[in-house]
């Protein structure tokens, strides 16, 4: 009752905004994460004591990723999504920038062919990731200011999806498929939810399977890749090499793994083990029990960025709705194709698993698309509460009072 008592006194002074945090997601998120730095250190301890000395190398830059991550994130969940909201011309603008660079010789960094990656002093930044955070970040302010514009007429829609074409070609050019189809599929669940009209949607569906289907078909190497998802036995220690080494670390697994440790196939045996296929290791070693909590945790994850999407838009912010909308199918589609090619569901991508696959620039960025999650909870929340609150939200509230 005292609790309640002062709590009463400071929302009626105004003086004082509540946290507000919703920890059934912020759980979940390090959960994920702490359970990917300890498969992380398990799946990279061997390669990394041979080619490097240093057991634990991977495991301990992870950490520091992680940590990286957790405090961009506490810093933008500070910013008010107004902001956010007017920056949205900015992040495009940075968005071609960093995907424009890295095709420049002699700055883009190139490893197997693909140049995806800048020099950023203590790590290579992987363009692409931010490059997604900042585009869905303009797409939801671009949706909020044109909402009526994008529901009504074809030029509303059509806008938003130049832009797509035009980053998608750079994303292509580096060569990165893999994003590019999470950010195409990104984009269109986004204008899907924000009430475009369905002949329109439906055209945009049709021509972006079309575009896919023709790019997976006129690339050699991605050709190989189909025919390997189709038949990875076919050339078990060739081209179906790492698919056929995934399976076998996924059925090795069973009901509770062999132990967290125990992997024979991260011994030498599957290629990037502890990056695009951490997932495989960690069924090796903690079986279906481990894989359910992995899946429960990504689908909580989902399931919370839906609700919150749906709270924001009971109080009225466009922005924040649109947001909430891109990252919760953002993170739930590229959890579910790194599970979907380690498992042989779908053809091999170079995607990460999120906040479980080592890699800086994907759990930073990953790190700070949650801490915009958060911030929207808190901002709905606040403005349900009487608090002060940014965006739509606030502005109705503040012309009604007057």
């Amino acid at each position: 009752m005292a609790a309640q008592g002062i709590q009463a006194r400071l929302l009626g002074e105004g003086r004082v905004r509540l946290p507000r945090v919703d920890y059934v997601l912020l759980n979940a998120a390090i959960a994920l994460g702490v359970l990917g730095l300890v498969m992380v250190a398990s799946a990279s301890i061997t390669i990394a004591d041979r080619e490097l000395g240093q057991p634990f190398y991977y495991a301990l830059r992870q950490a520091i990723f992680l940590g990286a991550g957790v405090g961009l994130g506490v810093a933008l969940f500070r910013v008010r999504l107004v902001l956010l909201d007017r920056l949205g011309m900015t992040l495009l603008l940075l968005t071609f920038l960093l995907l424009l660079l890295v095709l420049v010789p002699g700055v883009g960094i190139e490893v197997n062919g693909a140049s995806r990656w800048l020099n950023g002093g203590l790590f290579r930044l992987q363009v692409s990731e931010p490059a997604k955070l900042f585009f869905v970040i303009y797409l939801a302010s671009y949706l909020s200011r044109h909402t009526d514009t994008v529901r009504t007429r074809l030029s509303g829609f059509l806008k938003p999806l130049g832009l797509l074409v035009l980053i998608a070609v750079l994303l292509l050019a580096e060569p990165d498929f893999g994003s590019t189809v999470v950010l195409a599929v990104t984009v269109m669940g986004m204008m899907f939810m924000a009430g475009v009209r369905l002949v329109h949607f439906s055209g945009m569906v049709a021509a972006g399977g079309l575009a896919m289907g023709g790019l997976a078909l006129s690339s050699s190497y991605r050709l190989v890749r189909l025919k390997t998802f189709l038949d990875p036995w076919e050339h078990p220690f060739d081209t179906g090499y790492q698919l056929t080494q995934s399976l076998m670390a996924i059925g090795r697994g069973e009901w509770f793994g062999v132990g967290l440790g125990s992997s024979i196939q991260k011994l030498f045996y599957l290629p990037e083990a502890h990056t695009d296929f951490v997932f495989a290791v960690t069924a090796e070693e903690l079986g279906l029990f481990g894989v359910c909590v992995i899946i429960a945790l990504y689908s909580t994850i989902v399931w919370r960025a839906f609700r919150i999407a749906a709270q924001a838009a009971r109080a009225g912010n466009p922005f924040a709705t649109s947001l909430a909308y891109g990252i919760g199918i953002w993170f739930g589609l590229q959890s579910f194709i790194n599970i979907g090619v380690n498992m042989g569901l779908l053809p091999t991508k170079g995607l990460t698993l999120p906040l479980m696959s080592y890699g800086g620039s994907s759990v930073i960025v990953m790190c700070m698309a949650l801490a915009l999650l958060l911030r929207i909870d808190h901002e709905t929340c606040c403005t349900a509460e009487t608090l002060p609150a940014s965006g739509t939200a606030a502005a109705k509230r503040r012309r009604a009072g007057a």
